[in-house]
C-alpha cells in the first residue's frame, strides 16, 4: 500500500504539535484570544481564498446549523487551548486537551445522541480519568496549574463538539472546503476581541512571524495535509497517527522550552496517551473483525 497518505497525516500531526512551542516564543504580552483570532484569520481566510480560486466550494446544500456549531466550537477551542498552554505548560496542556477529546466525544454521544459506547471506550475513559487525576494530584508542583488543566479539558470538550458537528458537515462537503468555511466563520467570531486587547506584540517582526507560522503551517497547511491523507487511509489509522501531536508537544516542551515534569506528571501523560491508543486501536480491530465476518 502507498505510504504517502500516512506520511501526510503524520506531518500534519507534527505541525499541530508545534503550536504550543511556537506560542511560547512570542515576546510580547499576547492574549490567547488574539492569538486564536489571528491564527484562524490567517488559516481560515487563506484556505477560503484557495477553495474560491480553485472553485472547489459550493454554497448550495450546506448544513448551516452544524457548520456554525463547528465554528463556535473551534472559536472556543483557541483561547482555551492557548490559555492552558500558558498556565500549565506545553506538554501537559496539549496532552490533556487532545487526550480528553475522544473520551468527551464519546460521552456527548452517549448522553445527548443516545449512542451507548462500547467496552473499548470505557477502558480508554478510565485510563484518561486516572491520568487527569494524577495531574491534578500534582497541583503542588510548579509544573502543573489546576486552572490550566481545567482549561485544557475545556479545550478538549470544544474540540470534541467540533469533531461531532463537523462530521455532519463533511457528509455533504469535501474536507478542505468544509474546513475553510468553518475556520473562516470561527475567525469572524473572534475578530471583535482584537479591539479589546493589546496588539502591540504584532509590531515585533519575530512575533508577527510566529503568528503567521501558526496560521499558515499549523492551520492551513496542516489541515490540507491531513485532509489529503485522510481520503486514502482509514479514519482509525489517521486518529492513531494524530498521537504524534501531543507527543511532539511534550518532547518540544521539555527539550526546547526547558519544561520539567515530575514522575507523577509523566505517569498521567502516559495514561492519557494510553487511553487514546486503547480507543483507536480497539476501534480499528473491531472494524477489521466486521470486515472479515462480512
Amino acid at each position: 500500500m502507498n505510504g504517502i497518505p500516512y506520511i501526510l497525516v503524520l506531518l500534519a500531526a507534527i505541525l499541530w504539535g508545534t503550536t504550543g512551542t511556537a506560542q511560547n516564543f512570542i515576546s510580547g504580552e499576547a492574549h490567547p484570544l488574539t492569538i486564536g483570532a489571528f491564527r484562524l484569520m490567517i488559516g481560515g481566510f487563506s484556505l477560503m481564498l484557495f477553495v474560491l480560486l480553485t472553485k472547489s466550494i459550493m454554497f448550495r446544500g450546506i448544513l448551516w446549523r452544524s457548520t456554525v456549531l463547528s465554528a463556535v466550537s473551534m472559536a472556543l477551542f483557541q483561547p482555551l487551548f492557548f490559555s492552558s498552554v500558558q498556565l500549565t505548560g506545553i506538554a501537559i496542556g496539549t496532552v490533556v486537551a487532545i487526550g480528553s477529546a475522544p473520551v468527551l466525544a464519546g460521552l456527548i454521544e452517549w448522553l445527548f445522541l443516545k449512542k451507548r459506547p462500547d467496552s473499548v471506550w470505557f477502558a480508554a475513559t478510565l485510563m484518561a480519568i486516572m491520568g487527569c487525576i494524577l495531574l491534578f494530584a500534582n497541583k503542588g508542583g510548579a509544573d502543573v496549574d489546576p486552572l490550566g488543566v481545567a482549561m485544557a479539558l475545556g479545550a478538549g470538550l470544544a474540540f470534541a463538539l467540533y469533531a461531532i458537528a463537523s462530521k455532519t458537515v463533511l457528509a455533504t462537503m469535501e474536507a478542505v472546503p468544509a474546513v475553510a468555511l468553518i475556520f473562516s466563520i470561527a475567525a469572524v467570531l473572534l475578530m471583535p476581541f482584537l479591539f479589546f486587547f493589546d496588539l502591540s506584540y504584532m509590531l515585533v517582526p519575530a512575533d508577527a512571524g510566529i503568528i503567521l507560522y501558526l496560521g499558515v503551517a499549523t492551520t492551513s497547511l496542516a489541515y490540507i495535509l491531513f485532509s489529503k491523507g485522510l481520503k486514502k487511509i482509514p479514519s482509525s489509522s489517521a486518529v492513531t497517527l494524530s498521537l504524534a501531536e501531543p507527543l511532539t508537544a511534550a518532547v518540544l516542551g521539555v527539550l526546547i522550552v526547558g519544561e520539567t515534569l515530575s514522575g507523577l506528571s509523566w505517569t498521567g501523560i502516559v495514561l492519557l496517551l494510553g487511553g487514546i491508543l486503547v480507543l483507536t486501536l480497539g476501534k480499528q480491530r473491531k472494524a477489521e473483525e466486521v470486515i472479515e465476518t462480512s
